[in-house]
C-alpha cells in the first residue's frame, strides 16, 4: 500500500503536465493569431517550465518515492495541485481517453460535456484515432492527440480545439479588410467624379468657356464612372461566389482543360509545362477550381514576363493521406518582402493594368472547398492551392 501511494502523484503528474504542455500550445497558437503577446510569453514560459517538470520526472529514479515517501509525497502533492489548478485555466477543453472512456480534465471541458468526471455517452471521434473532428453542441472542434508513454492501460490526451471561433476571427479579419481596400477605391473613384461635377457646373455659367471645356469634361466623367463600373463588377466577382458542388475529378483531366484555356488565352505567348499527375482523384468544383489555376496561371505568366520570352510557368500537384495540393510555379522575380502579406487582399495589385481580383479569388475558392492558397519562401515563386481529399 506504501509503494502504491507514493507512485500515485508521479503519473497524475506526468500526465497532469503533459496535458499541461498540450493546453499551453493551444494558449501559444491561439494567443499569436490574436496578437496578445503577453499571452504568448506567459505561455511560453509554462511549457518551458511543464517540460522541464516532465524531464525531472521521467529522469528520477523510481523508487526514490518508497525511499522517502514522507518529503516525496509532500512535494508531489503540491505539485499536483499546481498543474490542477493550470489545466483549469486552459482554454481548450483537455481531456483524457482510456479504452472506451472519456475524462474531463479541466473546467473547459466540463463545462462543454456538462460533466465532473466520465463524459457519457463518449462521442466516437474522440474513441478513434483517424478522426480529426469533433461536431459537438452545435460546433465544430478539431481534435489534438498525445499518446501518454508508460501507462498500464493505452492512454491518450486529447485538446479540443474551437475551429469556429478561428474561422468566425478570419473572417472578421478578412472582413475589415475588405472594407478598408473598398472604402479607399469608392473614394478615389469618387473624389475626381464630384470635383469634375462642380467644375461642370462652374463653366456652364460662362457661355465662352462652356462649349470648350463641357466635352472635355464629361468625357473624363464618363471614363471615371466606367472604372467604378468595372470596380463594382470586379467586387460582385469576389463577393458572390456560389458554394462549391463537389464531385469526383481526375486531375489529369482538369490539367487538360487547364491545359486548352492556357494555350487560348495566350496562343503561344507563353509556355506552360504540366507535371502528370497520375490516377488522382479528388472531390473538387471543377469550375471553380478551372477558375482558380487559371487566375495562378495567369498571374505566373504575368510575373514572368520580365524573363526571357516566352514566359514559362509549371504546374504540378501532389497528394497525401488527407489533401491534394496544386503547385504553380514560376520564374519571374518573386514578390517583394513588403507586398507579401497584402497579395491576397480584393483589389490589391502591383500592376499597371491589374484589379487585384485573381489572387484573392483563387483563395477565396480554395477556401470555400476547405483548403487554402498560400505563397511560399524560396525561388522559384511558387504558388501552392490545397484542398481536403
Amino acid at each position: 500500500m506504501v509503494s502504491n501511494r507514493a507512485l500515485d502523484p508521479r503519473g497524475l503528474g506526468a500526465i497532469a503536465a503533459a496535458a499541461g504542455l498540450i493546453a499551453a500550445g493551444a494558449v501559444i497558437v491561439w494567443a499569436l493569431r490574436h496578437g496578445f503577446y503577453g499571452t504568448t510569453l506567459f505561455a511560453s514560459l509554462s511549457a518551458v517550465w511543464l517540460t522541464t517538470l516532465l524531464w525531472w520526472n521521467a529522469s528520477e529514479p523510481r523508487n526514490a518515492a518508497i525511499v522517502a515517501p514522507a518529503a516525496g509525497d509532500e512535494d508531489r502533492e503540491e505539485e499536483g495541485v499546481m498543474l490542477r489548478m493550470l489545466l483549469d485555466q486552459a482554454p481548450g477543453a483537455l481531456l483524457a481517453v482510456e479504452g472506451t472512456r472519456v475524462r474531463a480534465l479541466n473546467r473547459a471541458a466540463r463545462s462543454l460535456f456538462a460533466t465532473d468526471d466520465l463524459v457519457l455517452p463518449a462521442p466516437a471521434a474522440l474513441l478513434s484515432d483517424d478522426v480529426a473532428r469533433l461536431r459537438h453542441d452545435g460546433r465544430s472542434w478539431r481534435i489534438d492527440r498525445v499518446a501518454v508513454q508508460g501507462s498500464a492501460a493505452p492512454r491518450t490526451l486529447v485538446a479540443l480545439i474551437d475551429v469556429e471561433a478561428a474561422e468566425h476571427a478570419a473572417e472578421a479579419r478578412a472582413t475589415r479588410d475588405l472594407l478598408r481596400v473598398l472604402g479607399h477605391e469608392v473614394m478615389n473613384a469618387m473624389a475626381p467624379i464630384a470635383s469634375l461635377a462642380e467644375t461642370a457646373l462652374a463653366v456652364m455659367a460662362v457661355p465662352e468657356r462652356r462649349d470648350r471645356l463641357l466635352p472635355e469634361i464629361l468625357g473624363t466623367l464618363a471614363r471615371r464612372a466606367d472604372g467604378l463600373r468595372r470596380f463594382s463588377e470586379a467586387y460582385r466577382q469576389v463577393a458572390r461566389l456560389p458554394e462549391p458542388t463537389l464531385a469526383p475529378v481526375p486531375v489529369a483531366d482538369l490539367f487538360a482543360d487547364l491545359a486548352r484555356l492556357f494555350d487560348a488565352q495566350w496562343q503561344g505567348g507563353a509556355r506552360l509545362d504540366i507535371a502528370d499527375p497520375g490516377d488522382l482523384i479528388a472531390p473538387l468544383d471543377r469550375g471553380q477550381i478551372v477558375q482558380a489555376m487559371l487566375a495562378l496561371l495567369n498571374n505566373g505568366v504575368e510575373a514572368a514576363l520580365a524573363s526571357d520570352p516566352p514566359p514559362l510557368v509549371r504546374l504540378s500537384a501532389t497528394a497525401s493521406t488527407d489533401r491534394l495540393t496544386f503547385h504553380v510555379a514560376d520564374d519571374g522575380p518573386g514578390v517583394d518582402a513588403v507586398h507579401r502579406a497584402s497579395i491576397f487582399l480584393p483589389f490589391f495589385t502591383t500592376k499597371a493594368d491589374g484589379n487585384g481580383i485573381g489572387l484573392a479569388a483563387a483563395r477565396q475558392v480554395a477556401q470555400g472547398h476547405g483548403g487554402d492558397v498560400i505563397l511560399r519562401a524560396g525561388r522559384p515563386t511558387t504558388f501552392d492551392l490545397s484542398v481536403p481529399l
